[in-house]
């Protein structure tokens, strides 16, 4: 691997973590086109399904493509893989540490890149304004958070090439 990969958790992989997934590649590969690999999983997604479509119609809107998103779980081969995990919540960094303890230094939510505690609400099954909520926090986090995210993928990529 020749540049930080970072992966995106929420719990099916449909809602949340495809939004975080586009909208922080456009945001990393705005400064530096093709330095990133993003990427998202959920840590009780199903393989194969799509987007929700309020999220691809948010997201559609904003000139970014999720129609082609295919949900996965999360493995243990794609934890060897990336650099940072960034959860939606307090209980996929819970549940992921204690899936993948080796990995554990690298596993936080994406609230923790701006010094927050707490998770990124839930959408599923609610209104499009719910997800309009859940797009508008997660840009601003990711906005507010990207000088720390940088860093400690940069970090653990780092690490990561000295260690094998």
């Amino acid at each position: 691997m020749t540049t930080p990969h970072i992966l995106v958790v929420c719990t099916a992989n449909i809602c949340r973590s495809p939004v975080a997934e586009v909208l922080l590649r456009n945001k990393l590969n705005a400064t530096n086109p093709n330095g990133w690999i993003v990427s998202s999983a959920g840590t009780w997604a199903a393989k194969g399904n799509t987007a929700a479509q309020h999220s691809i119609a948010l997201m559609t809107e904003r000139q970014l493509d999720i129609l082609h998103h295919r949900s996965q779980p999360v493995k243990e081969r794609l934890m060897r893989q990336v650099d940072l995990v960034l959860c939606m919540e307090t209980d996929h960094v819970r549940t992921l540490k204690r899936a993948y303890p080796g990995h554990a230094d690298k596993i936080y939510t994406l609230r923790q890149m701006i010094m927050k505690r707490g998770s990124v609400k839930d959408p599923y099954g609610g209104s499009r304004k719910q997800y309009e909520r859940m797009v508008a926090e997660v840009e601003e986090l990711i906005e507010k958070g990207l000088p720390r995210i940088q860093a400690l993928a940069r970090e653990n990529f780092l690490k990561r090439g000295k260690d094998g």
